[in-house]
């Protein structure tokens, strides 16, 4: 295994001025990109303090090996809330966020014959790399030596530099290599969230090899949490639940969780000791892990996914070494790897659990968010972004 570290996608850039383009509508602040083809329908941040509101991306007509999609959902992560509101470090506004994009496609270049009009595809937390770094040559593009390309608020390399914007849009023109097939069997909002969440999840459990017979132990049941347990579950795992929260026991054992452990009772923590293989962390909030260090057996390991904003209490390196137990981290996945993940969803009908909002919906979404108030993913739906924009426009 080597071990790695989950960190947030690129911050944003000053967006250039773009000579040319189209002026935008009235009251609905233009995003622009060069080479502009179509002016979508978007809901954005103008400041941090700004929430979401309407605004207009002007997408590049597609080059060669480009694919423009026609969105239809975008799953809403709890990243999108920290870019958003400036709390992962400056920020240069406006941004429009979202990283887990289902759409058909609606245009292809001339280049392109992987993909035609019509397809479903997605696009996760990425949409370009530098393609010729060993880690990009491994399929392990998340890990670009030069940094990946963000979904958003990063620098678009091959693109003059343009900020790129996400999927609370109506449409994006992504590079072919970077946009993914999503079977037909899955529902299409529900998938969504499998772009990021799905794969975060997906690839560690992967990496460790889980298959039938193996006990996989799951801290937090969020958005990352309740994938884990569904995805472990269809690889023929035993899951456990931990959790903090009495009121969680009974949403773990309908997602198929096999035990639930409440970790601050230190009876059942002691009760589980040396049982798991694995374990997946989803918790973005400063917590002990030497107590999980203690369920896990011989060869074990605990992946964290979830980035704490604030200092974690330290780990007892005897915990460790006592059992040869690595602590490793996971970033999403490569693109090979999360078309892997879909068709294994597919495969197995795993999607997420998901409520759908409409555009004026989504700063109340960030809030409940925020307040651990969602079973277990928001999506939007963008079919309502375009009334929102006219009205703004009005």
């Amino acid at each position: 295994m080597t071990p790695g570290r989950p960190v947030p996608p690129p911050l944003a850039h000053p967006i250039p001025p773009v000579a040319g383009a189209a002026p935008a509508a009235a009251g609905a602040p233009a995003v622009a990109a060069p080479d502009s083809g179509v002016r979508a329908a978007a809901y954005g941040a103008v400041s941090g303090a700004s929430g979401l509101v309407p605004l207009t991306v002007a997408r590049r007509a597609p080059k060669p090996d480009d694919v423009e999609i026609a969105i239809e959902f975008c799953g809403l992560c709890h990243s999108d809330v920290h870019a958003t509101r400036g709390e992962w470090g400056v920020q240069t506004y406006p941004l429009v966020p979202g990283h887990e994009i289902v759409g058909t496609v609606s245009r292809t270049g001339s280049n392109v014959t992987d993909f035609a009009v019509g397809d479903r595809v997605g696009v996760g937390c990425m949409v370009d790399s530098c393609r010729e770094c060993e880690s990009c040559l491994d399929g392990l593009e998340q890990y670009c030596e030069k940094g990946m390309t963000g979904t958003y608020g990063a620098k678009d390399r091959r693109n003059g530099d343009a900020i790129t914007q996400g999927g609370y849009a109506s449409s994006i023109v992504v590079d072919r290599r970077y946009v993914l097939r999503v079977p037909e069997s899955l529902d299409p909002a529900a998938a969504a969230p499998l772009l990021c969440a799905g794969v975060t999840t997906f690839s560690p459990l992967r990496h460790f090899d889980v298959e039938e017979g193996d006990v996989v132990g799951v801290v937090g049941l969020g958005g990352l949490g309740h994938m884990a347990v569904k995805l472990a579950k269809a690889m023929g795992a035993k899951v456990v639940v931990f959790t903090t929260s009495e009121s969680k026991v009974a949403a773990a054992l309908e997602l198929g969780a096999d035990e639930v452990v409440l970790s601050r009772d230190e009876a059942a923590m002691a009760a589980a000791n040396r049982s798991i293989d694995l374990i997946i962390d989803t918790v973005a909030a400063p917590h002990d892990l030497n107590p999980f260090f203690r369920t896990l057996r011989v060869d074990g390991a605990l992946f964290q996914l979830g980035l704490p904003s604030e200092a974690m209490p330290p780990v007892n390196p005897g915990a460790l070494i006592r059992r040869r137990i690595a602590y490793a981290g996971s970033l999403i996945g490569g693109i090979a790897e999360t078309q892997e993940m879909l068709d294994f969803c597919a495969e197995h009908g795993v999607v997420a659990d998901i409520e759908m909002v409409a555009a004026g919906q989504l700063n109340e979404a960030y809030d409940r968010m925020v307040a651990g108030d969602v079973k277990y993913r928001f999506v939007l739906d963008t079919s309502t972004l375009q009334a929102a924009a006219e009205e703004a426009d009005a």
